[in-house]
């Protein structure tokens, strides 16, 4: 979902890792670390392929970037078997790149966010999810120069799609959100600029909006579950933290579904890096048992890779996590994240939880380079769209 606009300056054929700034060589992962079986691949080479989204034996893949051919294309896949099969490609007019796409929780909307100018989201009815039909285009002044993510989500009964929207003429970025309960509708409930520079991604969970703002670190806004009487169209918000190293791309908010425990939100960080070839960036670890004084408590760092989506199944406690040039990472979650030997704390105070031998899993590190950008997990199977390769299709830890 989600490559950062200053990753757009660090993109290019034979940039030398010294004109973004690079991390360690790559290193092996712990023997420990239990290898994911690699189902099939469906392969996509015309385009750099981007975010993920699968719905029952259907898979939706959008294209970004310029790979000789623009990405202005969702790729549609029956995911039934082991190879994603292509069914069709989806072609988005005025776009020149698309990021997020994802599907209502109804399985009967599709949503998919365009850029650059002008930039939008496309609405399109599943009715038959091998062939969305298109129903509206939503565009507006404040969705110029371009909508980098959309997040699609119900709060209190009505369809919300939250607008990360890329800097503008005024030099800020801005949250725009958006009622789409009426999909051939749409209509626009809230915005405000914010974000240093950059208002990237949000997660929205029981009536609790958190959003990344970069350097800013994340927001955590109640927009109907926060006790401060904030909605959607009225947030109200309970505190920000500015993440150590800054960069906050993407954000999970993880409640157990054992303990109903939601004491940790994982933040994402998308350091430099160049497609193919290098990556930076960590996880962080923030304790949000206390909403309005919320600490960062622990990291996960791949040397000589970074974060870029995530995904974590909530029945295990284990969140798989995009890691560029680094593949796929499983990363148990569970239990008390915060109390480490002290060897295995940073000056920061935090517990590292890769010294902490926190990873359990990875895939695609022995096939062909990868980038990889998302994962889902759903049906049982582990997905991963790769900007290089396509989709692929795994299987979980067992």
């Amino acid at each position: 979902m989600k490559r950062s606009l200053f990753g757009l300056l660090c993109i290019g054929v034979g940039l030398l890792l010294a004109a973004c700034g690079s991390d360690d060589s790559l290193r092996p992962p712990p023997k420990e670390s239990r290898t994911l079986t690699i189902l099939g691949n469906g392969s996509v080479l015309d385009r750099f392929t981007g975010e993920l989204w699968v719905i029952g034996d259907v898979a939706y893949t959008t294209t970004w970037g310029n790979r000789g051919t623009v990405g202005n294309a969702v790729k549609i896949w029956d995911v039934s078997g082991d190879v994603p099969t292509l069914i069709d490609s989806l072609i988005v007019p005025n776009a020149v790149t698309l990021g997020d796409v994802q599907a209502s929780d109804d399985g009967q909307l599709l949503v998919v966010a365009t850029e650059f100018s002008p930039g939008a989201i496309m609405l399109y009815s599943l009715a038959d999810p091998r062939k969305p039909q298109f129903i509206t285009r939503y565009a507006t002044a404040l969705t110029d120069p371009g909508v980098h993510t959309a997040d699609v989500t119900r709060v209190n009964g009505r369809l919300y799609a939250f607008l990360c929207v890329d800097i503008g003429n005024t030099g800020s970025a801005r949250l725009v959100i958006v009622d789409i309960t009426d999909p051939a509708n749409p209509t626009q409930v809230f915005t405000q600029p914010m974000g240093s520079p950059y208002t990237h991604d949000v997660f929205v969970r029981d009536g609790i909006l958190f959003i990344a703002v970069w350097n800013d670190g994340i927001k955590i806004w109640d927009i109907g579950g926060g006790g401060r009487g904030g909605t959607p169209s009225n947030p109200v918000e309970l505190s920000t933290l500015a993440t150590v190293g800054g960069e906050a791309h993407n954000i999970w908010w993880y409640r157990n579904a054992n303990t109903g425990e939601r004491r940790y939100a994982f933040v994402g960080q998308e350091g430099p890096g160049a497609v193919g070839k290098f990556a930076s960036g960590d996880i962080h670890v923030v304790d949000v048992s206390d909403m309005s004084a919320p600490r960062e408590v622990a990291f996960f760092h791949v040397p000589g890779a970074g974060t870029h989506n995530f995904w974590v199944d909530e029945n295990r406690g284990i969140l798989y996590a995009a890691y560029y040039n680094g593949g796929v990472r499983a990363i148990d979650v569970t239990g008390d994240l915060e109390t480490c030997d002290p060897a295995n704390r940073d000056l920061t105070g935090r517990c590292n939880l890769s010294a902490m031998g926190r990873e359990v899993g990875h895939g695609l590190l022995d096939g062909p380079p990868v980038y990889v950008w998302g994962v889902q997990l759903a049906g049982g199977h582990l997905y991963a769209s790769d900007m290089l390769n396509g989709i692929w299709k795994l299987d979980p830890l067992p």
